[in-house]
């Protein structure tokens, strides 16, 4: 993976079988665990409606971004109101100040895919550089909760695309 990456070439691309089986040997450092793709079965991540998309910058596999009920952490009423999007860096790019630019493909995209009237994430509570970094994109925080599975606190956050 190149040390410098080029933020203007970055784009969603189709997830190929070798984008997915690279993504789940992905395996980040206490406490962002949470994030980890590790176990998920790459099929999983190829099937069309669980909505995930390959991250690249030129030709290099640089993260993944998903639309749909993948961004969704169980524990939240959620509905119909926004589009869940969520998505991950590689392990080695992380902390690096990517994310901005990363997310903003991934909601270039978003809009020209799905036309949705509001965008939705939902953030680990401890994670404070992802809720900036959304906060920086104009999501606004709309509610907490305890995720179902291991009691960890989820932020949820909305930007409304009207």
């Amino acid at each position: 993976m190149s040390a410098s990456i080029d933020r203007t070439s970055i784009r969603i691309a189709p997830m190929t079988r070798a984008h997915a089986e690279d993504i789940t040997t992905w395996r980040y450092e206490p406490p962002y665990e949470v994030y980890g793709m590790e176990g998920a079965e790459p099929d999983e991540l190829l099937d069309p409606a669980a909505g995930f998309h390959a991250v690249l910058a030129g030709e290099e596999l640089i993260g993944f971004r998903s639309f749909g009920p993948d961004g969704q952490v169980p524990g939240w009423d959620y509905d119909d109101s926004a589009l869940d999007t969520g998505g991950g860096l590689r392990p080695s790019l992380t902390g690096q100040g990517l994310g901005r630019s990363v997310i903003s493909a991934g909601l270039d995209y978003g809009r020209a895919q799905f036309q949705p009237a509001a965008f939705r994430v939902t953030v680990a509570s401890f994670n404070a550089r992802a809720r900036l970094t959304v906060e920086s994109l104009g999501f606004e925080h709309v509610g907490s909760f305890a995720a179902t599975r291991d009691g960890r606190p989820f932020d949820v956050l909305v930007r409304r695309e009207s």
